[in-house]
């Protein structure tokens, strides 16, 4: 995406996207391919959207609402039929799903690289990367990325989908610790172990988000034994927990975040030792309104406002019919672990409440990015 400078014209840009997008939305026979594309598409119109000012933006913004709208439904229609496929497609060529992720590192592992990074951006929808992306493009001499995406698991919480990301695993496969991500590291580990790499040569580390925490994980990774890293960013997800002016506050935010210098100075920091740079995430987030909030159910997460999960099929069954929710059961899920949706763009929070927020099923939720990062240094 071209740098546009004149304000106006990128306003025209955007309605003329938006507008592109709401003609070629996928259909019932659409592949997981088309979706993906779909949603790289939407995410480069929702990026510079939320780089407009306000005067710009105001026109525009019901047209960009109803095509999301739009999209999230015709989304829905799809997975009823697909996403049951979806877990066990091949990802030889890309994952399609975030559990496949390690399955395909390791394939890379095997072929070429040697060393090999996954970064995990929690929270991080697609808008939000090419927002980062641009940032880099213009700060880190030879980067370069290439861009695809895959499906997260639903619900899109944190407990959920990145534990199958760095497990490898469905999350039925891992109901014991399905609310709780305290069994990552572990679960990273024996992966690797069972893709014959030793305990020495795995490093795991969360919680990343400034720049004086990146000596530690030096420390880590320069070992020479090391060979995968597992790493969590989650600036982006605490962002959006705090986000008080919708997705278009979080892009200041974000861009505040990069002017900082830590996401190219973690990308350089894993180039200099050697490692190929994949990054993803386990989720993304939505605006969403307030239809009301429900009492009962477990929240696997502090906020994920837009699903209440159940226990049981009674409790999963007296959620108040006044409430706009739907049901969806995935084939992937353990048993006592039954989603209830939040409408729309709704969330289960005070009526009319505005807030930004995951867990739920929408294209900017489900649909991650998942991108390979190369960095060409300077010849010495």
């Amino acid at each position: 995406m071209g740098l546009v400078e004149d304000p106006h014209a990128l306003g025209n840009l955007v309605s003329e996207g938006v507008r592109r997008i709401a003609a070629d939305l996928p259909d019932a026979n659409a592949t997981h391919r088309d979706w993906v594309e779909l949603a790289r598409r939407l995410g480069e119109v929702i990026s510079r959207f939320n780089s407009l000012s306000t005067e710009i933006a105001e026109p525009i913004q019901q047209q960009l609402c109803k095509l999301q709208r739009d999209a999230d439904e015709r989304l829905r229609g799809w997975l009823v039929q697909h996403y049951a496929d979806l877990p066990s497609l091949p990802a030889a060529k890309g994952p399609v799903m975030v559990h496949h992720v390690p399955r395909y590192l390791a394939l890379r592992r095997n072929v070429v690289e040697e060393r090999v990074a996954l970064l995990v951006f929690d929270g991080l929808a697609l808008d939000q990367w090419f927002q980062i992306r641009e940032h880099l493009a213009a700060r880190l001499p030879g980067f370069s990325a290439e861009e695809g995406g895959c499906f997260a698991w639903l619900p899109t919480l944190t407990s959920v989908s990145r534990q199958a990301l760095f497990s490898g695993l469905k999350p039925r496969e891992f109901s014991n610790s399905i609310e709780t991500t305290s069994q990552e590291p572990s679960l990273w580990a024996r992966f690797w172990q069972e893709n014959g790499l030793r305990k020495p040569e795995i490093v795991y580390q969360k919680g990343l988000k400034r720049t004086e925490q990146l000596a530690e994980l030096e420390d880590a990774i320069s070992k020479p034994a090391t060979r995968v890293a597992g790493i969590v960013v989650d600036m982006v997800d605490e962002i959006v927990h705090g986000a008080m002016l919708g997705k278009r506050g979080i892009a200041g935010q974000i861009n505040t975040w990069c002017e900082t210098g830590f996401v190219e100075k973690l990308f350089l920091l894993l180039t200099e030792q050697g490692y190929q740079i994949y990054l993803t995430a386990d989720h993304g987030n939505v605006d969403a309104e307030g239809i009301g909030r429900l009492s009962q159910g477990v929240v696997s997460e502090l906020r994920g406002e837009r699903v209440r999960t159940y226990r049981s099929e009674p409790l999963a069954a007296s959620v108040p019919s006044e409430i706009d929710a739907f049901r969806f059961n995935s084939s992937g899920l353990p048993p006592d672990f039954l989603p209830v949706y939040a409408g729309t763009r709704g969330a289960f929070v005070p009526k009319g409440d505005q807030i930004v927020a995951h867990g739920g099923i929408s294209v900017e939720e489900l649909i991650v990015p998942f991108i390979k990062i190369n960095i060409k240094r300077p010849a010495s």
